[in-house]
């Protein structure tokens, strides 16, 4: 018997469960469609119409990981923050939750991390779209004066430099000790009372020379 649009979506919604148990077990590597299909109890043929290779697998994995961090980008946007206050917390709100998962699992966390880094493709999209959330964000703050002189393309390219740590997962990971929200509130801060065009004087005139 045919499965009903909300049964296949249970389905789907299971065998991403399962997947997700094989990734955390042995990584990205160890995900097998043909133990999946065993895992779940159906056939590889069933599996196949949900999910026809590993790749889309993956992206349904990755959109289910990143959904969360996409509600709160979406809500951070729609909010009447000002800009200052909107980019602080479009980067601590996903912080705050990566975080909650590090503090409780953080093997569990890294093993997520490098298989984003071998499905780079899979995982793109939610880069590219937190990049132009955080360039609307950049764009009401040029509209209050802010950023002078610069591009909004070349001002997310900075600020996500600055915010590395805040965003970045690997790096992250690695000084996440030493990363809180009040430091990411001096950076945002400094970000948006300093970061223009002007020379202020740091650039040299004829090259680098050692001190």
């Amino acid at each position: 018997m045919a499965l009903n649009g909300n049964d296949q979506d249970a389905m789907r919604a299971r065998l991403v469960d399962l997947a997700q148990a094989m990734v955390e077990e042995r990584g990205g590597a160890g995900l097998n469609l043909s133990e999946l299909a065993a895992r779940a109890g159906i056939s590889q043929a069933n599996l196949s119409r949900y999910f026809e290779t590993r790749e889309t697998l993956m992206e349904a994995i990755a959109d289910h990981w990143f959904q969360p961090m996409v509600e709160i980008m979406e809500e951070v946007l729609a909010s009447d923050l000002p800009p200052r206050r909107k980019m602080y917390e479009f980067f601590a709100r996903r912080f705050v939750v990566m975080r909650k998962k590090w503090e409780a699992d953080p093997v569990k966390l890294q093993t997520y991390i490098e298989v984003g880094s071998d499905y780079f493709e899979q995982v793109r999209s939610y880069i590219d779209l937190a990049d132009h959330y955080l360039g609307e964000i950049i764009g009401e703050g040029m509209s209050d004066g802010h950023f002078a002189g610069l591009e909004v393309d070349e001002t997310i390219s900075l600020v996500n430099q600055m915010c590395a740590p805040y965003c970045a997962l690997q790096t992250m990971t690695m000084f996440m000790e030493r990363l809180n929200e009040d430091k990411l509130a001096r950076i945002i801060d400094a970000v948006f009372d300093g970061l223009s065009a002007q020379d202020r004087g740091a650039k040299a005139l004829t090259g680098l020379r050692a001190a």
